[in-house]
């Protein structure tokens, strides 16, 4: 066992699934063939060359604008709070969810396909109000889920002020620190009259003259 782990990098459970995934991706795509094989192949390609030059594009380009906004309100001080990592993401995946529904119910979301009622025996009027409100429901979610970390977020903060890191632990195996030596007490105050004020230094001496020269002799 652990020499199969070694070689394939995984347990042999790992390896059974995986066959039996390309199985049934085996078996739908001989069923889907079986019909019109040449509009399922242009349909793949189509919606695979659609995605990477249209939709890719176009949503790569709006995360971007809005990660750009979300970056200029905060440097602005607008929006100024908390920062959770990976903040953009309660943004990201109930749009990317509600986006993907939309992409493969839009036939009957906009009410393309008008023998839907004729085959099904089902109306088709239903389809827009259950895609808003699932969209409302996700975007719900993801909120709660946003105050939830913000929640978290605040508390593992421990009050300190916006931008200062956490203190850093002191390294394994130092000693810790002494205390420090208790301040002196006071001394406290001596009942009695002040004492007297000190006496001013005595004037300076002036200074003698100097003596007068004498006359030379002849």
């Amino acid at each position: 066992m652990t020499g199969f782990r070694a070689r394939y990098g995984a347990s042999p459970l790992h390896l059974l699934l995986v066959v039996c995934s390309f199985a049934v991706t085996a078996y739908a795509g001989v069923r889907l063939l079986q019909g019109d094989t040449v509009g399922i192949v242009v349909w793949f390609v189509g919606a695979a060359l659609l995605h990477d030059l249209v939709f890719l594009p176009l949503y790569t380009v709006t995360d971007r604008l809005v990660q750009r906004l979300v970056r200029h309100r905060r440097r602005d001080g607008e929006g100024a709070g908390p920062v959770v990592a990976g903040g953009i993401n309660y943004l990201r995946v109930p749009a990317f969810v509600a986006l993907l529904l939309l992409l493969v119910w839009y036939p009957l979301i906009l009410r393309r396909v008008p023998e839907f009622t004729r085959y099904t025996a089902l109306p088709s009027g239903g389809f827009l109000g259950r895609w808003l409100l699932i969209t409302a429901t996700l975007f719900a979610a993801s909120a709660v889920c946003l105050l939830a970390a913000l929640w978290r977020h605040g508390r593992t903060a421990g009050g300190r002020p916006e931008g200062l890191p956490p203190p850093s632990p002191p390294p394994p195996g130092a000693p810790p620190a002494p205390p420090s030596a208790p301040a002196a007490p006071a001394a406290p105050p001596q009942a009695g009259p002040p004492p007297p004020a000190p006496s001013p230094p005595p004037a300076p001496s002036p200074p003698s003259p100097p003596p007068a020269p004498q006359e030379p002799e002849e």
